[in-house]
């Protein structure tokens, strides 16, 4: 008499085939495929925010800080080819682009003193952390 194999064995050895496939995924790459790629940078008083959005013009993009702890990217985009051979649509195509990223920062900022620049696809956004009130008071713990 012949054994055959376990189904439930066969499933699980494909499940490990897969997770083995996903794990050579280079993140970096997983993040060009709809997310913004983003450098944060802590430059002592300030955190520097850079994010690549190559093909974007300046009203597409908006930033946004949600409170003083996370910033909000989002940029929207749309095209239209069109091809037409006497008169008649041979191809006509239309495409909307959005994508949107939300960081949360390391350090609290000042909302008021932010700025934000876009040049050749790079947004910098700068933003001010927020210095220690000069009206707080110690409290004694007991």
């Amino acid at each position: 008499m012949t054994s055959r194999s376990n189904p439930f064995d066969d499933i699980e050895r494909m499940f490990d085939r897969l997770s083995d496939q996903f794990a050579e995924f280079d993140p970096v790459e997983l993040g060009s495929m709809g997310a913004i790629a983003v450098d944060v940078r802590d430059e002592g008083d300030a955190i520097v925010v850079v994010a690549d959005l190559p093909g974007y013009e300046t009203d597409d993009i908006e930033v946004t800080l949600n409170d003083e702890r996370t910033l909000h990217l989002y940029a929207e985009r749309e095209s239209e080819t069109e091809e037409t051979e006497e008169g008649v649509y041979v191809r006509r195509e239309r495409t909307q682009e959005s994508i949107e990223r939300t960081i949360s920062l390391p350090d609290a900022v000042e909302d008021g003193e932010t700025s934000a620049g876009y040049d050749n696809g790079v947004l910098t956004v700068t933003l001010p952390k927020q210095t220690p009130d000069e009206d707080s008071r110690s409290i004694p713990v007991e």
